[in-house]
């Protein structure tokens, strides 16, 4: 707990200063905060409002796709026709223990524009990483492809937990598939499913290593998130702005605080 509570405090601190990581802060005060939200003539204001804007584009692609691909994925192992089941669950979780260097890399050479499988096999001329949509196209490709495991694992634990008898009951009334699938399945494991699109909606909005290794931030800085200017104006090259980059990142925490709250609000109160 020490680990956590001493950073963030220490954090927002910061954030009403003006600190270079090597001279005592100075107190600015809500200066900080005045200009990432109102002067539209600070590079600040743009980093902050270019770096929240991809990052909520992020986040709204990646976070349904990793909550429904998994969940789908999760009930059709379920099904007693699929065999090797751990087979395939093995396969899908692989992926996020490798690192994302190494995943990135891989991405790379696959989606390279002379040397990747796409172009050479399709005869395109497209430089994945530098234009757009693709950038974005590779960015989520990599994302969905390292986070479908955990998810999956988290379904299918709570599905096993599902008693049979309510199947079958459904089974002798003559209920589809679908309709077992939405009154059965997806209110037995509620709970799961809160704590997924919490944790993932916190990931997402923290994405960092994604598109920073697959398209260095651009396309003219397209695909240039939050904590990569954060990360930039604390630790980059020059003199560190610490005191703005912690002001960036308490905005940040508190709209990840607000969304997360939303989503267990509205997910508990349509699940009563």
């Amino acid at each position: 707990m020490t680990f956590i509570t001493v950073p963030t405090i220490y954090g927002i601190y910061a954030s009403f200063t003006k600190w270079n990581l090597v001279n005592e802060p100075q107190w600015v005060g809500l200066d900080n905060y005045k200009t990432l939200l109102f002067d539209k003539s600070s590079t600040f204001y743009f980093q902050f409002h270019n770096g929240l804007k991809n990052t909520l584009i992020y986040v709204l692609i990646v976070v349904p796709l990793i909550i429904i691909i998994p969940l789908l994925i999760a009930v059709a192992l379920e099904n007693k026709k699929v065999r090797f089941k751990n087979v395939f669950q093995g396969i899908l979780y692989v992926p996020g223990l490798i690192s994302i260097s190494a995943a990135a890399l891989i991405w790379s050479l696959l989606f390279h524009s002379k040397l990747g499988i796409p172009n050479n096999l399709f005869g395109l001329d497209i430089s994945w990483a530098a234009q757009q949509p693709y950038a974005w196209m590779l960015i989520v490709i990599i994302s969905i492809w390292g986070g479908v495991g955990g998810n999956m694992i988290i379904y299918r634990a709570a599905i096993a937990g599902i008693s049979a008898d309510l199947y079958e009951s459904a089974e002798i009334d003559g209920a589809s598939s679908s309709k077992k699938f939405f009154y059965i399945t997806l209110p037995s494991i509620r709970f799961p499913l809160i704590y997924t699109l919490v944790m993932s909606t916190a990931g997402a909005f923290n994405v960092f290593a994604q598109p920073l290794m697959m398209t260095k931030g651009g396309p003219k800085q397209s695909t240039h998130v939050l904590m990569m200017y954060i990360r930039t104006l604390a630790f980059g090259s020059g003199e560190s702005i610490a005191g703005m980059a912690s002001a960036m990142a308490v905005l940040l925490g508190l709209v990840i605080l607000v969304i997360s709250a939303a989503q267990y609000y509205l997910m508990n109160k349509n699940a009563n």
